[in-house]
């Protein structure tokens, strides 16, 4: 049975009036013989974050919607907050009545993600560098709170690093839109900002380690659970990526990047597994085009095929949450009603692995030895284009339309 996951946090200070940040305990701790300073990297570890109490599902429907479905959806605005009411309604009756009180493990598993990652990087860098982890939609980790903790202790050296698999305007873009309007909101005024180096680190969807992994746990799977009793061209395999809708007004959906890593594990496997298909993890949204074939789907064709038994792989989630159990589950269930005869295999996320722990770490290393080594930004928010009268894009027009009845003249 699921436990309510609780965290244990403190109130550091207030910002902005009556909005108290509090950080996890065991996250935040600097030693007070070793004040951060200009050799000091603050690794932001962002992940979506899901609710661990029922209370907070409007809340949390409603930032996503504003975040998420804004980037591709044509839903005016004003709708948000009643649609996120009711989306709570059904997310309550699925998580509360039809899988008795499922609470998400997922801030749980990147917790554990967060301190292996920093585990691995102190082992190499020492305390300079800490990992302090980010939620795109929860409350007390959103980046803005965060970044002001990392400010507070006096870090100057920031390394953006959303832990998804594949880049898209639903995961590292709303991470890296978040960060700017925090930091945005953290500049002093009149002063150079604090972040005095910056890298990132993009989706890891094509790295060697990865795709590797993935394919290791798939066949290790089969050879436990599946090789006793089915042939390898009767094993299906459904490597799950998170849906995709075709259009995102112009920003990158994630489509490419996500097939990309499916052709990449599918190639590791099929010389010995013929029968794999990619399946998407959609969510059903009215007038929206999602990407084909969905799992129920994709696993159907796989059982028109031969196909004794069926693995749900997720390949496109780095951390177990709703969308690989619950959704999954309902899948499968419907699935066994229909092919009873069917064996199915619900397989984990790589979540917190210690080889997956290890690479993710070892992806982080060049771009903190850059920040180490790289001389001090020095930027003054006060010289942005628009800041003050006479800014950048004001002297090149007035320059312009000099030069034109100069032109004329002659």
């Amino acid at each position: 049975m699921h436990r309510p996951i609780r965290c244990i946090v403190r109130v550091n200070y207030p910002i902005e009036d009556d909005i108290v940040v509090a950080t996890a305990e065991q996250q935040q701790v600097v030693s007070p013989n070793s004040q951060p300073g200009s050799d000091w990297v603050a690794v932001l570890l962002m992940g979506y974050g899901e609710v661990e109490s029922y209370d907070d599902f409007a809340n949390y429907n409603e930032q996503a919607l504003n975040l998420l479905t804004a980037k591709f959806a044509p839903v005016p605005s004003w709708i948000y907050p009643p649609l996120a009411k009711l989306l709570a309604m059904f997310d309550l009756h699925e998580w509360n009545h039809q899988h008795g009180n499922f609470i998400s493990p997922h801030n749980a598993i990147f917790e554990r993600q967060r301190a292996g990652i920093e585990g691995h990087l102190q082992s190499k860098w020492g305390e300079k560098v800490q990992v302090f982890k980010a939620f795109n939609f929860c409350a007390p980790f959103l980046p803005a709170q965060v970044l002001a903790e990392i400010k507070t202790q006096g870090f100057d050296k920031l390394l953006i690093y959303p832990l998804l698999v594949v880049d898209s305007i639903f995961t590292s873009g709303i991470a890296v839109e978040q960060v700017n309007n925090a930091l945005a909101q953290l500049t002093d005024s009149g002063q150079e900002h604090w972040v005095k180096g910056q890298r990132y680190i993009p989706s890891f969807y094509n790295e060697p380690d990865y795709i590797n992994l993935l394919a290791q746990l798939v066949s290790e799977k089969i050879d436990r659970e599946l090789a006793v009793a089915h042939l390898p061209s009767q094993t299906g395999i459904v490597l799950m990526n998170h849906g995709c809708p075709h259009k995102a007004k112009g920003f990158t959906s994630g489509i490419t990047e996500s097939q990309v890593l499916y052709d990449l594990v599918r190639e590791r496997l099929i010389y010995k597994y013929p029968l794999i298909s990619i399946g998407w993890l959609n969510h059903d949204t009215p007038l929206i085009e999602w990407t084909q074939p969905n799992v129920k789907l994709a696993a159907e064709n796989l059982i028109q095929l031969g196909a004794t038994a069926v693995v749900f792989m997720p390949i496109g989630f780095a951390t177990e949450n709703h969308e690989t159990l619950l959704d999954v589950d309902h899948i499968v269930h419907a699935l066994q009603h229909k092919h009873p005869e069917v064996m199915y295999v619900q397989m984990e996320c790589v979540n917190d692995r210690p080889e997956f722990l290890r690479m993710a770490a070892e992806w982080a290393n060049p771009q903190i030895e850059a920040l180490l080594s790289e001389n001090a930004l020095a930027v003054n928010p006060q010289l942005a284009a628009g800041a003050f009268p006479g800014s950048a894009w004001e002297r090149g027009h007035y320059h312009h339309h000099h030069h034109d009845r100069h032109h004329h003249h002659h």
